[in-house]
């Protein structure tokens, strides 16, 4: 004869099973499939003579969740800061050497680099965080394409850069003007420069 317990189990096992959810192989229930909503209880009190009737919980379909903006006090035409805080980061890998080089600012001012395995985090000053900020927000940077390489060039460096959304590479052999610029400014943040 089944036990208490099982006929439990059995019945919420049912009851997911009936809402089009499934138990994934790390034994915890998935989301239901089919946007329907089910409410299991479990008690270890007797059955009463009348049961009240269970309903289902309620289902908000219409419900979305929402990004929440944080407020920078930038101007609308500022570069917006990734969802790391990053305002703009850059790799440079490449050469003859070997180079690996990376440079990461923050939305409010700070460094932090990495040459040669050792890194250093440090505040930039005002003015060059102005200025990162300004040469960001340059329209041009929007007509940049992705990858800009020149397939036949030997020992270049490779620059990649993140920001605004978008990741471009680029050996700097193609002639991009707002890019140049940008990587100009992040190349002045790397240690030795």
């Amino acid at each position: 004869m089944p036990t208490r317990s099982s006929a439990i189990v059995c019945a919420a096992v049912g009851v997911l099973a009936l809402a089009g959810c499934a138990v994934e192989d790390d034994g915890k229930a998935a989301e239901p499939t089919d946007g329907a909503t089910a409410a299991v209880t479990v008690s270890d009190a007797p059955p009463s003579a009348s049961p009240a009737p269970s309903s289902p919980a309620p289902s908000s379909p219409s419900a979305s969740p929402t990004a929440s903006v944080p407020a920078t006090g930038a101007s609308p035409s500022a570069p917006a800061t990734g969802h790391d805080g990053n305002l703009v980061a850059m790799t440079v890998t490449g050469g003859f050497a070997g180079v690996n080089r990376e440079v990461i600012v923050r939305g409010d001012g700070t460094v932090r680099t990495i040459d040669r395995g050792a890194s250093g985090t440090r505040r930039t000053s005002a003015g060059q965080l102005t200025r990162l900020r300004t040469l960001l927000a340059d329209p041009a940077l929007a007509d940049v394409p992705a990858f800009s390489l020149d397939g036949g060039a030997a020992d270049t460096f490779r620059y990649t850069l993140q920001f605004d959304g978008r990741t471009v590479t680029t050996d700097r052999s193609a002639h991009e003007p707002a890019l140049d610029r940008l990587i100009d400014a992040l190349e002045k943040l790397l240690p030795g420069k």
